[in-house]
């Protein structure tokens, strides 16, 4: 079965790959950008067939270059919400993604790809409907007309596609094999290194009527993402789009005391609750950044319903369980 991953070197396609290692699948072609070059130690330890750069790949998919590919892993994108230059964005995140969708649609090919919650933006609900898709920026948008671009092709029965669809919103995921994202690894990952350097983790103070280190996220650790994921695969009978978090959001002060308590345990120390972390001065919080005011996102929870009604029951870890593992793992990496 051949299989190709775009965004294969990166932080949740390397994920994918494994994945399917594990599965004893190696006939797949890892499809990236390794300008940044320090991105290949992601793949340094997988089975692929072959690699091709994004700049060679779409086109050559489109005819038909590759033999029959049963599925398409789509991860490749800008992933920078702050990138601001929207030609770069659109070029990638849209462009990019809707000839690929033609084309695996025309070969009978199923495509899985990746979609994000910034589809929401300002909106305070989190459901996959059009009444509460509000981008707040050009990341967002770009995702989102992507989506609408697939609505559109399958009309009102998603079971009419020539091959599966599947669209997946990606909440706050956290997890190994992020650490070339740089400002846009996640607040675990960045958190373990403050606390590494300085023996404190910073916070946001009140804000938004949460009171400190109290605005919520849900954040999905990565092995729950790449298990959906699995699971879509193992079902290529279902099509649409579908949230993918946790379903419970936790506040900042969770991840926070997560990444203390997990760093106590390899000093053999006890852990601290949230109080005790603070008053020892392991938990700071600072004054809430006036370049984000308005445009920060206090709360924000994935709707499961359409997920679950899709037959996919899997389990998800909650954030004291997900960034303990994830600490013990950066902890274990040299």
């Amino acid at each position: 079965m051949r299989i190709i991953v775009t965004g294969a070197a990166g932080f949740i396609g390397s994920n994918i790959v494994q994945a399917l290692n594990e599965r004893g699948y190696d006939d797949i072609i890892a499809v990236d950008n390794l300008t940044q070059g320090e991105k290949f130690k992601n793949l340094s330890d997988l089975n692929i067939c072959d690699y091709i750069d994004k700049k060679e790949f779409y086109q050559r998919f489109t005819d038909k270059a590759f033999g029959q590919v049963e599925v398409v892993f789509h991860e490749g994108a800008c992933s920078d919400t702050m990138e601001h230059n929207g030609l770069y964005m659109m070029e990638n995140n849209y462009q990019m993604s809707k000839a690929l969708f033609l084309a695996s649609q025309a070969q009978g090919t199923r495509l899985l790809y990746a979609s994000s919650a910034a589809t929401y933006g300002g909106s305070d609900a989190f459901k996959e409907t059009p009444d509460n898709e509000r981008p707040l920026n050009v990341y967002g948008y770009s995702k989102l007309l992507f989506d609408q671009i697939v609505r559109r092709h399958s009309g009102v029965n998603w079971d009419q596609q020539s091959a599966q669809v599947a669209g997946f919103r990606y909440f706050n995921v956290y997890g190994p094999r992020e650490q070339h994202k740089a400002r846009m690894a996640s607040v675990a990952f960045h958190q373990h290194y403050q606390f590494k350097d300085t023996g404190v983790v910073k916070l946001f103070g009140p804000y938004g009527g949460y009171a400190s280190g109290e605005q919520m996220r849900d954040f999905i650790w990565i092995k729950d993402l790449v298990a959906v994921k699995m699971w879509f695969f193992d079902h290529p009978e279902k099509s649409g789009i579908f949230n993918l978090g946790s379903g419970n959001a936790q506040p900042f002060n969770d991840v926070a005391l997560a990444v203390v308590n997990a760093h106590l345990r390899h000093q053999a120390k006890a852990p601290l609750s949230l109080h005790g972390a603070v008053d020892a001065g392991l938990i700071e919080y600072i004054d809430f950044p006036s370049a984000l005011v308005g445009k920060y996102q206090c709360y924000t929870q994935a709707d499961l319903s359409h997920l679950r009604a899709s037959g996919c029951d899997l389990a998800f870890t909650n954030v004291q369980s997900g960034v303990t593992q994830y600490i013990d793992h950066l902890m274990s990496t040299p």
